[in-house]
């Protein structure tokens, strides 16, 4: 097997080793390695650089960025599985979702790479002599700070997105899953971003954002992560006059029509449920069922969710890993009491398995009350809330009741149904008979309490640039 890496800083292409913080597996607790905190000197160096890096990397052809990106996304697709290993060992997710996530990685930078090819600006219509010329141009050195549940995907959306337009960047990824951000790195260093375009930090999370935040060079501010957390940023920024990407919690909802094959919608939603151990900001939680097929619903959810095998990421019969942190065992363990403590029923899982590490299965409850904490937090782990509802305007009603609106999902085949929710639905992204919530090509992101600015597609590239208007009067009468 792969071993961990030694986990290093990346400033102005230099690799730095640091005294820091332990890394552990959240399998068995075990410590793998040391993640290195970067010091002022260090962060002011990344800023020193950047400012030189990103004057080189606007002026690079986007033709010839965009061959270095794809570059990158090759040396990522040939380290995969090495990749993987070290993503499994300090995440907790099974090595084959592991590879899916970098290889997902890839696709979004190699999406964003041709994208920034096509950053068109546009000639407005004018009376003879006078030109009006729209230009997008790269915003300039961005501050992004990524979670710990997606390890490399998630950097790669910020980095990609922001050499994709002609920026720098300065990343500070998790301290907790600090690898998949460091290959990231890695390999758009080796495939040919000049010093100082792009930079990896970890730290004392707080300390890194006040320090980068405010500093004049930093043009953009762009974080994904909890609602609490993205607030302090979002008005940290907001102070300093930096527009933010701001990309938050959410607490998806499930609208399970009466017109769909429930048993089919129960066994994919308890699989997608059971990825990344329901870690995830757009995981689908709170089921929103039809009476009419609200049992049935329920009794395949819980079936299926009793045969996911949980374990060790690296055993191939692994079909989800343990919770990334002791933290997320902690908030399962309070929400499914208050939930029972309010009447809700247990029909899989429930309670955390061993006690060592951070296994917990996939839990399933049914008639959970509105009141539950369960239903008001998003609980970002492998707990599937489900509830019975007498119509779709009660659905929609309850899935528009929280503040949060990432993402959303329905069963139907019923038309009139689509168009309801495509237009009711409170959310950035929805999803009809399936459950993907994006792909590279489209854009991602919240409203509400769960952020703004987009990430991916066209939309999310632009939000890495600034629109100039020149106006030019042709000739200047004597």
């Amino acid at each position: 097997m792969t071993a961990y890496p030694q986990l290093r800083l990346c400033i102005a292409g230099e690799w730095r080793s640091r005294p820091g913080a332990p890394v552990l597996n959240p399998f068995d607790d075990s410590v793998i390695g040391e993640v290195p905190h970067a010091t002022r000197a260090d962060l002011d160096d990344a800023l020193t650089a950047a400012v030189e890096g990103y004057r080189q990397w606007r002026n690079t052809a986007p033709a010839r960025r965009a061959e270095i990106m794809r570059h990158a996304a090759r040396l990522l697709r040939e380290r995969a599985d090495d990749i993987a290993v070290s993503i499994t060992l300090e995440q907790g997710k099974p090595r084959a979702q592991a590879k899916v996530e970098v290889q997902r990685a890839c696709d979004i930078i190699e999406w964003d790479a041709e994208e920034g090819r096509r950053t068109y600006g546009r000639v407005i219509p004018a009376e003879p002599g006078m030109r009006h010329t729209v230009l997008r141009e790269p915003i300039g050195i961005v501050a992004a700070f990524s979670p710990w549940n997606f390890p490399i995907s998630s950097p790669a959306r910020k980095v990609a997105g922001a050499l994709a337009a002609g920026c720098a960047i300065i990343i500070k990824a998790s301290e907790e899953t600090p690898a998949g951000a460091m290959h990231l790195v890695e390999a758009f260093i080796e495939a040919g971003v000049p010093r100082g375009a792009l930079s990896l930090v970890f730290g004392q999370p707080s300390e890194i954002s006040e320090y980068l935040i405010p500093q004049p060079a930093i043009r953009l501010v762009t974080f994904t992560g909890s609602v609490p957390v993205g607030k302090r940023l979002a008005a940290l920024a907001g102070a300093h006059m930096k527009p933010a990407i701001m990309e938050l919690g959410g607490h998806a909802p499930v609208i399970v029509c009466n017109d769909v094959d429930v048993q089919a919608a129960a066994a994919v939603s308890a699989t997608v449920k059971a990825r990344n151990a329901g870690q995830v900001c757009v995981a689908p939680t709170r089921f929103f069922v039809d009476e009419s097929v609200y049992d049935r619903f329920s009794e395949a959810f819980a079936e299926k969710a009793k045969a996911v095998k949980i374990g060790n990421g690296l055993d191939p019969a692994t079909m989800m890993g343990p919770l990334a942190n002791g933290r997320r065992v902690e908030a399962m363990e309070r929400l499914i009491a208050d939930a029972v403590g309010r009447g809700a029923r247990v029909l899989a899982g429930g309670a955390r398995v061993g006690n060592r590490g951070c296994l917990f299965p996939l839990t399933v409850l049914a008639d959970v009350p509105d009141d539950a904490l369960a239903m008001q937090e998003e609980p970002f782990g492998p707990l599937a809330l489900i509830s019975r509802t007498r119509n779709l305007d009660e659905a929609i009603a309850k899935a528009n009741s929280l503040p949060f609106g990432l993402a959303a999902y329905a069963f139907t085949n019923s038309a009139p149904n689509v168009e309801r929710l495509s237009n009711e639905l409170e959310c950035g992204n929805l999803s009809i008979n399936h459950l993907v919530a994006s792909i590279a090509e489209t854009p991602f992101g919240g409203v509400k309490d769960s952020g703004y600015g987009r990430e991916g597609g066209t939309e999310g590239l632009a939000c890495y640039t600034v629109v100039k208007n020149v106006s030019h009067q042709t000739v200047f009468p004597a």
